[in-house]
């Protein structure tokens, strides 16, 4: 009686001080008679929380140091303890005979609260618990207690008294492991599914219902207004605030110029008038559309007319500095072209006090933006390297769940420097380095041009740089003109958008000491699929996709390797836009129904979830009735002459339907090179190309990969 009196007025001061709010309710009814319940580790509040609002008697789980302490004895008085170490075997087993016996049992599965405000190592003796006792599992998600005193996050996080706390409980599920998998093989896997549980539980008890300015905005809550969040080469750095302010004038202004609701092109580098024009549409209800400055005035024209733009937004300075001034007045006969120089003359200083006001109040701004999560946020243009380029238009949603599936995954923190130099008409520097770090907290230095590989470097060294966003080709770059010190503060290194080469991830583990991430993804998936991280890396792969995605694989005839991927998930395209169709929506789907997406990519996918890319659906040759990946036959060239860029492309032939060819920009490149190390390497003749051809320069679009339209034209062109 005396414990479920104080059960009571334990919860009514919790909900008093925290606010406190529950989600999933039903669930806790579904607690049977042996339930194991796993939650994050957030702070010393955790278990008061739960020992608050979970319904029946409950015993906790808990360290044995921990157990040993003041605190530990004084919990004790009060509820059931069981300490234990989770990494030792004799504890595991004692705890699976507890769980055995029924009842209800908490167990926080990282065995520690998290220093970095996502999940920590998640330990597979949980698992094997779950796994041996036959128990259901009941998650349960602490969002808002890593804000306050009793979390170990006051040097990352804007600490506060009194945040408000909202537990998710989900429905109970049970581990299935095959029967076959035995001892340590059996306590991985379990592990590892109870990993993927929390990791699932973490993105699908996120936030996915906001908008951008609303994520933006609550970022700025959590860290302070004050937080430094964004630099670029003039080396003027904003808050929070003045980013917010900024980019409130600038679009209020813009709106003048513009229609509501409109579309509009931004055609800026990546700088901070770029991310204040960006920010500044999307809080006045604008669309932008991310043109593509590398493809030439034919390429924007084609752009704007597949999305039916009338504006675009640039600046002087950038079209002189670019040498665009031919492009831009071909672009000006079919669009209009608005200025940032003539805007910034025509703010007056009653606009900037009405921002600077404004600014201050998430609830004026949210009014001014009048977007929904489900609305389009951004368009961007696919890259066109195997055919005309497409119009990707992507929302809210598809963004921020996005954002939050990898946040599961990886943790950011505030102390956290980005340096992103990649494009931001391009999705992976778009989504990955723009607005995932401004909406975590994460400082942001942003740099005009990922080609300046001696100044990067540098860049990086001088900022402090904790990540960096790469291609294999940028990378590459880097890493030949890069001090061996430039990189020392690198805690991760982010790699996608083409196939990351041995040679560079061994250059920069030797050179540097920093492991490379590789992820996968497309514009079409907001972008990112898949990627490895410190917890799940594996060489040589793609990673693991991402939490809510759901795949299949379908088989291609002709191909012994691989299938083809086809995806769904909250992070899909709402549709394309064609050039054939401007305007018109073209909602993803494929044979599985809509919704899904066909990636094109030839892919395996091991036992362990970890992806390899075989190829694009595209790139196979058909050589005398067998497939053959083009994509191999470039990573072959790449082990003879790995400090070379290499294309390979089909064409016809009358005997055996299709030669493959090999351009190179590698210096006195041989045939029978490529032969050689096909043979080393156990490679069949077949995927060796008919012909070597030695080119200055290999085609690259402005996003690093390989420009196949403009090879196939040379190859064409060729006498």
């Amino acid at each position: 009686m005396l414990s479920s009196t104080f059960k009571a007025l334990l919860r009514f001061l919790l909900r008093i001080i925290y606010r406190i709010e529950i989600n999933g309710t039903n669930y806790l009814e579904q607690i049977d008679k042996r339930t194991l319940v796993v939650s994050n580790h957030t702070s010393f509040l955790d278990a008061v929380l739960l020992y608050a609002f979970l319904p029946s008697q409950t015993t906790f789980a808990i360290n044995t140091y921990v157990a040993n302490s003041w605190l530990g004895r004084l919990a004790a008085k009060f509820c059931n303890l069981f300490p234990m170490n989770p990494a030792n075997p004799l504890s595991i087993r004692s705890l699976i005979k507890r769980v055995q016996q029924g009842g209800c049992v908490v167990i926080f599965p990282e065995g520690r609260i998290t220093v970095t405000g996502s999940l920590m190592k998640i330990y597979p003796g949980p698992g094997l618990v779950a796994d041996k006792s036959k128990a259901s599992i009941l998650p349960v998600c602490i969002d808002g207690a890593q804000y306050t005193p009793f979390s170990r996050l006051g040097g990352t996080n804007k600490i506060r008294w009194f945040p408000k706390i909202t537990l998710n409980f989900q429905a109970p599920r049970s581990l299935y492991i095959a029967p076959e998998l035995r001892g340590r093989k059996r306590r991985i896997q379990a592990g590892r599914l109870l990993s993927d549980l929390m990791s699932e539980m973490m993105f699908a008890t996120s936030k996915q219902n906001q908008t951008l300015v609303d994520k933006l905005l609550e970022a700025r809550k959590i860290h302070g207004g004050k937080h430094l969040i964004a630099e670029d080469i003039n080396r003027i750095p904003l808050t929070y605030n003045t980013l917010i302010t900024k980019s409130l004038i600038l679009g209020k202004q813009l709106a003048k110029l513009t229609e509501k609701d409109e579309t509009i092109g931004v055609l800026l580098p990546s700088t901070l008038a770029s991310v204040a024009t960006f920010w500044g549409l999307q809080m006045t209800g604008r669309t932008p559309a991310m043109l593509n400055f590398t493809v030439g005035a034919q390429g924007m024209i084609s752009a704007c007319e597949t999305a039916v733009l009338k504006r675009v937004i640039t600046s002087r300075k950038f079209i002189e500095q670019a040498k665009l001034t031919d492009i831009a007045n071909t672009l000006a006969n079919k669009v209009e072209l608005i200025y940032l120089e003539d805007v910034a003359e025509k703010i007056s200083l009653l606009s900037k006090l009405c921002g600077f006001f404004i600014s201050r109040f998430d609830s004026l701004i949210q009014l001014q933006s009048k977007k929904q999560t489900h609305d389009r946020a951004v368009i961007l243009f696919t890259s066109g390297s195997e055919g005309t380029p497409k119009g990707v238009v992507l929302s809210h949603q598809n963004l921020l769940s996005n954002i939050q599936q990898l946040l599961s995954r990886i943790d950011f923190n505030s102390n956290d420097v980005a340096l992103n130099a990649l494009p931001l008409f391009h999705s992976f520097g778009m989504t990955a380095g723009m607005i995932m770090p401004l909406t975590s907290g994460v400082k942001v230095f942003f740099y005009p041009s990922p080609l300046h590989y001696r100044i990067v470097p540098e860049l990086a060294y001088d900022i402090n740089a904790t990540i960096l966003f790469g291609t294999n080709t940028f990378l590459k770059g880097y890493a030949r003109f890069a001090d061996a010190y430039d990189f020392y503060s690198l805690r991760y290194v982010f790699a996608g958008a083409e196939k990351l080469q041995t040679e560079v991830r061994n250059i920069w583990q030797d050179k540097f000491g920093v492991r490379i991430f590789e992820g996968y993804g497309a514009t079409e998936t907001s972008p990112v699929l898949a990627g490895n991280n410190p917890m799940d890396n594996r060489p040589g792969t793609v990673g693991r996709l991402m939490p809510g995605i759901e795949y299949k694989l379908l088989n291609v005839p002709g191909l012994e390797k691989g299938q083809r991927l086809q995806v769904r998930g909250p992070n899909i395209m709402q549709g394309y836009l064609l050039h054939d169709k401007p305007g018109v929506l073209i909602p993803p789907e494929t044979e599985l129904g809509e919704g899904w997406y066909d990636t094109g990519d030839i892919v395996t996918i091991d036992t362990e979830g970890f992806i390899q890319i075989c190829g694009r659906a595209k790139r196979f040759a058909k050589i005398a009735g067998e497939m053959v990946s083009l994509t191999s036959i470039e990573v072959l060239a790449g082990k003879v002459w790995p400090n070379a860029l290499h294309a390979a492309i089909s064409i016809p032939d009358d005997r055996k339907g299709e030669q493959i060819i090999l351009l190179t920009d590698a210096k006195n490149a041989q045939r029978s090179e490529l032969l050689t190390q096909a043979k080393n390497t156990g490679v069949a003749e077949i995927s060796v190309p008919k012909q070597v051809k030695l080119i200055t320069k290999i085609p690259v679009l402005g996003t690093g990969k390989i420009d196949y339209v403009s090879i196939e034209k040379l190859i064409n062109d060729a006498p």
